[in-house]
C-alpha cells in the first residue's frame, strides 16, 4: 500500500493562501496528496517553508518514504567531512518535512514518527562523532589511537537518554545525551590528555548538531545529565561515571538511565557500561520507596515551573503540567523501578512498551494501562501539532482564540471538540495518576487501639528503622492502620508485643514502610505472623525482602514442584555473572520460597506432612543449582572434575524427603575419579585434593555467611570415619569401606539416602548399590543391638527440653526414626520413609499390626508438633510462653481441643510407642 493510499486524515487549512502557495510549489500531485501539502502549510507557516525549500525531493519522495529516508541515511554516511554540517542540516529538515506529513496524514503510528526522528538523531550523533574524533586522531591527540578506530568510536560512547533513549522523540525534540569513554583502553600515562581529547571531540560534536546556521540546525544537545554536571567534564571516564552512581546516584538518575541507549560511538562499551549500573537501576527488593522520591520529583518540577493550581487550557504545558506527558512517563517508571529489580522483562524503555508489559504482568491494571496508553498517544500527537506550528521545543498550548483554532484545523478537529477532549484526557490523567503517587492522609487513631500498651509504642521512636526522618514520616501514615489491626485481633496486646518484636528487629524503615504503604494487606499478613510465629516474625524483622514474594507472584498458588524450583533457581543464577552475587541471589530465593512455605503452613492451606516435603524439595532444588556453579567456578582455575565426577548425597531428613523449618542439611560427597590422576586445568591438582577441595568450596558456597545470610547449614559427620575422614569420598573407598568397616548404625542411616545432584551415571551406581548393601548387610542380631545401644547412648547424652520436646525422649520422633531404619533395613528394602519402614518390620514378623499402628500415631503426632515448634520458635515449645496465635497454630495442626489434652494425647502415644520398641528390640522377626 503506498504513501496515497494509506493517507486517512486531512488537515484544514487555517490560512488557504499559504496553503496554495505550498500546493503551487508540487504540481502534479494527487489531490489527496495535494490537499495534504496544502492543509499542513495553511496551518504551519513552519513546514510551508519546508515545503518550498524541499519541493523537487518531497515530490520523490512521496513514492516511497521509507525508501527515501534509508537513500538519504546511505548518502550522509558517504558525505566528506567537510559537507558533513551542511548535510546533517539539510537532511533534518527533509526527515522533519516527510515525518511531519506522514504523522498529519495518519500514515505512520506514533512510533513509527518517534522511531524514524529517533534514528536521525542516532545518525547524526554517530556521524558527527566520529568525524570530531578523526580530527582528534589526525593531529595526533588520541595517543594509541588509529583511523582504524574511528569505526568503533576510539572508546568513546553517546548514551541516549530520556526520549532519545526510548525511540520516543518529538517533533522538535532536544537530545539528552551522556558522553563517556572507556578509560581501559588507554595507557595509564596517556588518560590525561586523552580525557582533553573525548572532552574537545564532544564539544565539537554539539556544535555540529546544535550550533543555528544560515541552513538551520540538527538537534538542539544537552549535555546535563551527566554525573554532577556542574563540575564535571562534557565526557567522563566510564569508571568515574560508574563510582558516582554506586555512591551518589539518586532516584531520578536510576529512572533516566531505564530509557538509556549507546546510539553513537563504541555501542559495545556502552552496552557494557549499562550492565555494570543494571544493581543500581534496578534494586534486587521491590523498591515501593520509588513512589514518594517520584511524588516528590513531581512536586518539585511544579513548583519550579509554577505548573500548580486548576486547570487552565490557555497556555497549559502538555508535558509537565496538571495530567500531562511526564506523569504517564512517571507513573510508568515508577512502576518499572519498584519491581524491575525482581524482573527483567519490566526492562522495557518505552512509555506504551511498559505500561502493556506492568500490564501483562499485573502491576498496573489493564483498564488502567489500556486508558494511560490512550491518553498518551493523544499528548502526543498534541505536542507534535503545536511543536510543528513554528519549530519550536514547546509543550505549550496555544494561548489566543485564533492559535487554538489554528491547532484544531491542524489536528482536522473542531476547537471546542478538541478543547473538551483535551481537558477530559488531562483531568482522567490527573486523577488517575495522583491516587497512586499521593500518600493518603494518616486516619485517626482507632478507639479501639487506646487499650493498646502505651509503653510499648512509646519506645518505637528510638528504633533503627525509624532513625530517619523520611521512614519517621512515612510510619506516622501507617501507624493508625497498623494499630487499628493490632487492636482487632483476638489477643491485642499480645500482638502488639510480637509486633514491637519485628519492627525492633528491622535495620531500616524506608523500604519495608513503603511496602506497607502501597501494600496495606501485607499489614494483616504481618499481624497474623506476628501473632502466631514469633521466629517468623523475626526472621522477617532481619529479611524484609521476602515480603516481595507475596505480590510479586503466584505467592498462594499450588506447589510447583522441585524441577520447577530448580528452573526457577537456574534463571536467577544465570542473571548474574559475578560468583558471590549469583550465591546471594540463591540465598535471597531460597529465602523467598522458605517463607511461602512457613505462611502456608501458619495459614492452614498445607499441613505439616506437605510443608515438610516441600522444604525438602526446597533444600534439593537449592544443592542441585548451587553446584554446577560451584563446579564450574573451580573448574576455571583447576579443571574439569577428573574421572565420572561427583555425586552429593543427601542424609537424614533430607535424604528422607522430610525437613522442617529449622533443619540443617546432613551431606556426603563421593567422586569416582576413575584411573585419572590429576585435573588438567592452569592450576592442575590430584584427584583426591581436587574433589576435598571442590567439596570445601560447596560447602563455603552453602554455609558462608553472606550479605543475604547463609543459605544452609551443613553437617558432613554421616561421612565415613566421621570428622576424621576425608571431606569428600572416592567411590571405590566408599563401597569398600560400607561393606567392610561401617558400624551397622551408618548402615541404618544409609537407609535414608538420597543423591541430590551430580554425575548421573554415578547418582545411578550410588543408589544401585545402597540398595544391594540394605539387602545384605540386615543381621537382625547386630541390628538390634545397634539400635538398642543407639537409643541408650542418645537417652544419656541428651535429655528431652521437657514434655513438649517432640524430638527427644521415649517413644518421640529420634527414637521412632531410628525403628523405622532398623525395619527398612532388616527387611532389606530400598524405602526411606517411616511409614515403609514400620510396615516392613510387619512384613517380617518383627512387628505387629498394633505395634505399627503405634508407632504410626505416635510418630506422626510428633512430627506436627516438631513442625509447628520449629516454624514458631528457634527455643524448645513451651505452651505458656507460645501465646494464642501459637497454640491455636497447634491445636490446629494436631487436631487437639486443648493444650492439656494435647500434652495427655502426647505423652500416652510416645509411652505407647517406647513400649512396643522395648519389646521388639528384644526379640528376633521372623524372617524376610
Amino acid at each position: 500500500m503506498n504513501f496515497l493510499d494509506r493517507l486517512t486524515r486531512l488537515p484544514r487549512p487555517f490560512d488557504p493562501a499559504e496553503g496554495e502557495e505550498a500546493r503551487d510549489a508540487l504540481p502534479g500531485l494527487d489531490p489527496k496528496l495535494s490537499d495534504l501539502v496544502a492543509g499542513a502549510a495553511g496551518c504551519s507557516p513552519f513546514l510551508k517553508s519546508l515545503i518550498l525549500q524541499e519541493a523537487a525531493w518531497l515530490e520523490g519522495a512521496f513514492d516511497d518514504p521509507e525508501a527515501a529516508l534509508v537513500a538519504l541515511f546511505g548518502a550522509l554516511k558517504e558525505a566528506p567531512a567537510e559537507r558533513l554540517a551542511s548535510g546533517l542540516r539539510e537532511g533534518k529538515r527533509r526527515v522533519a518535512l516527510i515525518t511531519g506529513l506522514a504523522d498529519l496524514g495518519g500514515v505512520w503510528p506514533l512510533e513509527e514518527v518517534t522511531g524514524h526522528l529517533t534514528d536521525y538523531a542516532d545518525l547524526a550523533c554517530d556521524l558527527a562523532l566520529k568525524a570530531a574524533l578523526a580530527a582528534e586522531i589526525k593531529r595526533g591527540k588520541l595517543p594509541g589511537m588509529t583511523e582504524a578506530d574511528v569505526a568503533t568510536g576510539a572508546g568513546m560512547v553517546v548514551l541516549a537518554m530520556g526520549k532519545m533513549g526510548a525511540h520516543e522523540l518529538n517533533y522538535s525534540s532536544d537530545i539528552d545525551l551522556i558522553c563517556l569513554f572507556d578509560e581501559t583502553r588507554l595507557a595509564r600515562e596517556d588518560f590525561h590528555e586523552a580525557r582533553t581529547a573525548y572532552v574537545r571531540a564532544t564539544r565539537k560534536m554539539s556544535a555540529m548538531l546544535n550550533d543555528r546556521t544560515a541552513e538551520g540546525y540538527v538537534f538542539r544537545t544537552d549535555l546535563r545529565l551527566r554525573p554532577d554536571s556542574g563540575v564535571t567534564p562534557v565526557c567522563m571516564a566510564m569508571a568515574a561515571a560508574e563510582a558516582y552512581y554506586e555512591s551518589l546516584g539518586r532516584t531520578w538518575e536510576r529512572a533516566a538511565y531505564i530509557k538509556a541507549r549507546p546510539c553513537a560511538g563504541d555501542i559495545a562499551a556502552g552496552e557494557r557500561f549499562l550492565r555494570t549500573l543494571k544493581p543500581f537501576v534496578w534494586r534486587k527488593h521491590l523498591d515501593f520507596a520509588a513512589i514518594e522520591d517520584a511524588h516528590n520529583m513531581r512536586l518539585a518540577i511544579r513548583e519550579h515551573k509554577g505548573l500548580g493550581g486548576a486547570l487552565c487550557l490557555e497556555g497549559h504545558n502538555m508535558k509537565l503540567g496538571r495530567g500531562g506527558i511526564r506523569e504517564i512517563e512517571f507513573f510508568t517508571q515508577t512502576r518499572q523501578l519498584i519491581a524491575g529489580g525482581r524482573d527483567a522483562d519490566l526492562r522495557v524503555r518505552g512509555t506504551v512498551a511498559g505500561l502493556a508489559r506492568l500490564a501483562e504482568k499485573g502491576w498496573v491494571p489493564q483498564a488502567a494501562s489500556e486508558t494511560l496508553t490512550g491518553h498518551y498517544r493523544f499528548h502526543r500527537e498534541v505536542e507534535h501539532r503545536v511543536q510543528m506550528l513554528r519549530d519550536a521545543q514547546t509543550h505549550l498550548l496555544p494561548n489566543s482564540a485564533e492559535e487554538f483554532d489554528r491547532l484544531a484545523a491542524f489536528m482536522g478537529r473542531d476547537t471546542a471538540e478538541l478543547r473538551a477532549e483535551i481537558k477530559a484526557r488531562l483531568t482522567e490523567v490527573h486523577d488517575l495518576i495522583e491516587g497512586f503517587f499521593r500518600p493518603e492522609e494518616a486516619p485517626e487513631t482507632p478507639e479501639a487501639a487506646e487499650a493498646l500498651n502505651g509503653d510499648v509504642i512509646a519506645r518505637w521512636p528510638s528504633y533503627p528503622a525509624l532513625r530517619s526522618d523520611r521512614a519517621v514520616q512515612i510510619f506516622k501514615r501507617l501507624k493508625p492502620d497498623i494499630l487499628g489491626r493490632l487492636a482487632r485481633t483476638a489477643h491485642p496486646n499480645e500482638a502488639l508485643v510480637a509486633f514491637d518484636g519485628f519492627l525492633a528487629g528491622l535495620p531500616a524503615g524506608v523500604q519495608v514502610f513503603s511496602l506497607f504503604e502501597a501494600n496495606p494487606q501485607l499489614i494483616d499478613l504481618l499481624v497474623d505472623i506476628v501473632g502466631t510465629a514469633p521466629a517468623l516474625a523475626a526472621h522477617l524483622s532481619r529479611n524484609a525482602g521476602v515480603f516481595d514474594a507475596v505480590i510479586a507472584g503466584d505467592f498462594f498458588a499450588d506447589w510447583p514442584g522441585r524441577a520447577a524450583l530448580e528452573a526457577e533457581l537456574a534463571a536467577r543464577l544465570a542473571a548474574e555473572s559475578d560468583y558471590e552475587r549469583a550465591l546471594d541471589a540463591a540465598r535471597r530465593w531460597r529465602k523467598e520460597w522458605h517463607f511461602r512455605i512457613g505462611v502456608h503452613h501458619l495459614r492452614g492451606l498445607t499441613r505439616a506432612d506437605r510443608a515438610a516435603a516441600q522444604y525438602a524439595d526446597l533444600a534439593g532444588a537449592a544443592i542441585a543449582g548451587v553446584w554446577p556453579m560451584v563446579l564450574a567456578q573451580f573448574a576455571e582455575k583447576h579443571g574439569t572434575p577428573p574421572g565420572r565426577g561427583a555425586v552429593v548425597l543427601g542424609m537424614g531428613s533430607l535424604g528422607a524427603g522430610r525437613l522442617n523449618a529449622g533443619s540443617d542439611l546432613d551431606l556426603i560427597v563421593i567422586y569416582d575419579a576413575g584411573e585419572a590422576e590429576s585435573s588438567d586445568g592452569r592450576r592442575p591438582l590430584a584427584a583426591r585434593p581436587y574433589y576435598a577441595r571442590l567439596t570445601q568450596a560447596m560447602i563455603t558456597a552453602l554455609t558462608a555467611p553472606m550479605a543475604e545470610g547463609r543459605l544452609y547449614e551443613v553437617d558432613m559427620r554421616l561421612r565415613p570415619s566421621g570428622n576424621q575422614g576425608p571431606v569428600a569420598t572416592s567411590w571405590p573407598s566408599f563401597q569398600s569401606y560400607q561393606q567392610e568397616e561401617a558400624w551397622t548404625w551408618e548402615h541404618l542411616a544409609l537407609t535414608r539416602a538420597r543423591v541430590i545432584t551430580g554425575e548421573p551415571g554415578l547418582a545411578q551406581d550410588v543408589e544401585a548399590f545402597r540398595e544391594r548393601l540394605i539387602r545384605e548387610k540386615g543381621a537382625p542380631e547386630a541390628v538390634l543391638e545397634a539400635v538398642a545401644e543407639m537409643r541408650a547412648r542418645v537417652a544419656s547424652a541428651k535429655a528431652p527440653a521437657g514434655p513438649w520436646d517432640a524430638k527427644l525422649g521415649a517413644g518421640r520422633l529420634l527414637e521412632l526414626e531410628l525403628m523405622a531404619q532398623a525395619g527398612n533395613l532388616l527387611a532389606g528394602q530400598a524405602a526411606r520413609d517411616v511409614v515403609s519402614g514400620f510396615a516392613g518390620g510387619v512384613a517380617i514378623g518383627w512387628l505387629s499390626d498394633g505395634d505399627s499402628a503405634a508407632l504410626n500415631a505416635a510418630y506422626a503426632l510428633c512430627w506436627r508438633v516438631q513442625m509447628v515448634a520449629r516454624l514458631i520458635s528457634d527455643k524448645p515449645l513451651e505452651p505458656e510462653r507460645m501465646g494464642e496465635g501459637g497454640a491455636a497454630f497447634l491445636l490446629r495442626e494436631t487436631g487437639q481441643e486443648g493444650l492439656a489434652m494435647l500434652q495427655e494425647r502426647l505423652e500416652t502415644l510416645s509411652r505407647e510407642a517406647s513400649e512396643v520398641m522395648g519389646a521388639a528390640l528384644v526379640r528376633l522377626p521372623k524372617g524376610r
